[in-house]
């Protein structure tokens, strides 16, 4: 396991990508721009459900693990899995500038655990920046990944398609997200990866598919 992270240390790298993308969340996280509302009555039915704010805070490991994942077996579906959420991430702020929406947050009663962790996440996210949903989009497009790569491990095929699942349906449980936002992050997902495949990106990204060219070259100069 050390060895194949030496190994894609550079490729892994890339993932300093994301971060730094999302400094722009916060910028636009307001709703100074003007707010519009996209609940319906089909959202208004869908219950609160604490629990499900787990999936929603594991959603972050669940990306970064499963990139790393690619990244030591499907190289090329890393490139376009992380692209694909780079450029998913900057379309969505588009539309965070331009149509800012809301999600009216229910009142948290109670001092348990799961209610302290709805808690923190209200506190630390404003209830903007949800249409279309990042979580989804970034989730789904590890659905996408996994089926582009080709595996036959069904194991783990289940096992990123379930969690994506079980991560979006908990945007609509927590009440971060409404059933559009969901919608539309599955189709900006989809849209976004079609558009990475046919750019070809992950070709410009072959010169770091092994670290070992840092080493050649530097063996050839001091030769």
């Amino acid at each position: 396991m050390i060895k194949k992270f030496k190994d894609n240390l550079l490729p892994l790298m890339l993932m300093i990508l994301i971060p730094i993308t999302n400094i722009f969340y916060g910028l636009l996280n307001n709703s100074t721009r003007g707010v519009y509302s996209l609940v319906t009555d089909l959202d208004k039915a869908i219950p609160f459900s604490e629990v499900f704010i787990i999936p929603y805070m594991l959603w972050y490991p669940f990306i970064v693990l499963t990139l790393i994942y690619f990244c030591f077996y499907y190289k090329d579906v890393y490139y376009k899995t992380l692209s694909t959420l780079v450029l998913g991430m900057i379309l969505c702020y588009g539309v965070y500038f331009f149509f800012q929406t809301t999600v009216p947050r229910p009142e948290l009663i109670g001092e348990d655990i799961l209610t302290k962790f709805v808690r923190i996440v209200y506190n630390s996210d404003n209830p903007y920046n949800c249409f279309p949903s990042i979580h989804v989009l970034t989730s789904y497009a590890m659905i996408i990944g996994m089926r582009k790569s080709g595996s036959n491990n069904q194991k783990v095929k289940n096992a990123i398609s379930a969690t994506a699942w079980i991560v979006i349906l908990s945007t609509l449980l927590v009440k971060q997200h409404v059933i559009l936002d969901v919608v539309f992050g599955v189709m900006f997902a989809k849209l976004t990866y079609k558009i990475i495949e046919k750019l070809k990106i992950e070709r410009c990204m072959l010169w770091i598919k092994k670290p070992s060219w840092w080493w050649t070259m530097k063996r050839k100069l001091e030769t």
